[in-house]
């Protein structure tokens, strides 16, 4: 049997998701990020932290409740960093929901923080609840109503934490979704 009709385990999944909310429109401007880590299918681990960003504007307080008042005293991405790289110890790759936006926030932090970014790919669950359950909109509340996952959106963990799920539940799936996670599973980057 090829590889591309044998179903995906989800117990063979280890991964980490990520989500980081933004102090502004910069990608330096990290203000909190989660990274929910899963081991042979099961989320074995969560971590939230709060991130000083470079500068004091921000724009995003009405989404997602974090002003400077919160992260004033809080550690610098950099500062932050060894326990953030901890979180991805195992992960074969990384998931966001809308990958481009995590992975470039992630990166430009790195190369701010002048830290090595981790050499693992990420995968969309955008794209993914695409190809699995065709779904439009794709936004993260819509995913995560058709399947039923609690939300709390623009929290970073409960993002994190609802994309692990999406993940879970798509490798749970049928041979399309296998196929699916399989695809993304070849590609660096997004």
């Amino acid at each position: 049997m090829s590889s591309r009709s044998t179903p995906l385990n989800p117990a063979s999944l280890h991964f980490a998701a990520i989500d980081f909310e933004t102090a502004d429109y910069g990608l330096d401007s990290a203000c909190a990020v989660a990274v929910v880590r899963v081991g042979g299918g099961e989320i074995v681990d969560r971590a939230h932290f709060l991130i000083r960003p470079p500068r004091r504007s921000f724009a995003f307080t009405y989404l997602h409740g974090i002003s400077w008042a919160d992260v004033a005293d809080a550690p610098t991405f950099g500062q932050l960093w060894p326990r953030i790289r901890e979180s991805f110890v195992g992960a074969d790759f990384l998931a966001a929901h809308n990958a481009p936006f995590d992975r470039a926030v992630l990166h430009t932090c790195c190369e701010t923080a002048r830290v090595v970014p981790p050499d693992l790919a990420f995968r969309c669950t955008v794209l993914l609840a695409r190809a699995v359950w065709r779904l439009r909109p794709t936004t993260l509340p819509a995913v995560c109503a058709h399947l039923g996952i609690a939300l709390r959106h623009h929290d970073a963990l409960s993002d994190a934490e609802a994309c692990a799920r999406i993940v879970i539940a798509a490798a749970a799936e049928s041979t399309p979704a296998n196929a699916a996670m399989r695809r993304s599973q070849g590609s660096r980057g997004v």
